[in-house]
């Protein structure tokens, strides 16, 4: 039990870092546009997740999902949001808008807050009250301050929660997900680079260090995911959660620090008042925490007690 725990530990922190460090390779490949870099993230993951799917032998669970047809409506809504986010990620940190994106994976937790209101009629208690009050004084001041809503920051949040909310109602692995959605993307791609008149389209003509990089998407976007698979089959989803800010924190310090995106006194207090936002969160999922493992010991020792000598 210690071990899968420490291993699940393992797994989650190398999950999250290894997403907190993902804007080095987008930038690193700045002189391909987002949708062609896109485009060689779709297919590289589709054929990767494929040839996992394969060698692990899952195939009964895709060939289950695809004779749905509830599945496969909900995965054509999982795709398109997916698409979505991850063309507007890259996209955020080729243009420079790192911190924003930044601010978007952060304000991510209190998108789910606001989902489960809608959709699951969760009830908010005052933690979570005051938590969602400073989102909301966050996105106004920088309404105010700047004249416009962080639209970046806002769109990511909203489509990846959307996501992660279609998906847990389609109920399926993360490989057999992954390999669907980039599968119904895959003609996307394919037609794009075919159209496209890039410099870099043609893997022909590329220099063999040029596609390692493209290849190279892929790998970036799966080794992380099978990290996440491993750590959240043995750790709680409560624990799981607190290396969720590893990742925007870590695009927070490479965005000020590396790449010299410049952090207003303005968005500061932005920043500021979401992480207050979600150290309130931390603090009340802690307390859960603790209070649950008391209680379990308190339980235990019970039947130790009663049981019979």
């Amino acid at each position: 039990m210690v071990s899968a725990t420490r291993s699940g530990a393992f797994y989650a922190l190398t999950a999250y870092i290894l997403w907190a460090v993902a804007p080095v390779y987008f930038k690193v490949m700045n002189d391909v546009s987002a949708p062609e870099l896109l485009s060689h993230r779709i297919i590289w993951s589709f054929l990767l997740t494929l040839g996992l799917i394969f060698a692990f032998r899952r195939r009964a669970a895709l060939m289950t999902a695809l004779r749905s047809s509830r599945t496969r409506w909900n995965l054509l809504a999982s795709t398109t949001l997916i698409g979505f986010n991850w063309g507007l990620f890259i996209w955020a940190v080729q243009s420079n808008y790192m911190l924003s994106a930044s601010l978007g994976y952060y304000i991510n937790p209190l998108m789910n807050i606001l989902l489960g209101m809608i959709f699951f009629k969760d009830r908010l208690d005052k933690v979570r009250t005051v938590a969602a009050l400073l989102c909301v004084a966050a996105v106004s001041f920088e309404l105010i301050q700047f004249g416009r809503l962080p639209w970046v920051a806002l769109m990511l949040a909203t489509s990846f929660a959307l996501y992660g909310l279609v998906r847990k109602k389609i109920g399926v692995d993360s490989f057999t997900g992954m390999a669907l959605e980039t599968g119904l993307l895959l003609p996307v791609a394919i037609g794009y680079l075919l159209f496209t008149t890039s410099a870099t389209s043609n893997l022909s003509v590329n220099s063999w260090s040029v596609n390692a990089l493209l290849f190279a998407a892929g790998p970036i976007t799966m080794v992380p995911l099978m990290c996440f698979a491993a750590a959240a089959n043995r750790i709680s989803l409560t624990t799981l959660g607190f290396f969720q800010y590893i990742a925007p924190s870590g695009m927070f310090l490479l965005a000020v620090f590396v790449y010299g995106e410049t952090l207003s006194p303005g968005k500061l207090v932005t920043f500021g008042l979401i992480w207050s936002a979600l150290l309130l969160l931390t603090l009340d999922s802690l307390r859960t925490l603790n209070r649950n493992q008391s209680a379990k010991r308190k339980l235990k020792a019970a039947n130790v007690a009663a049981s019979p000598k």
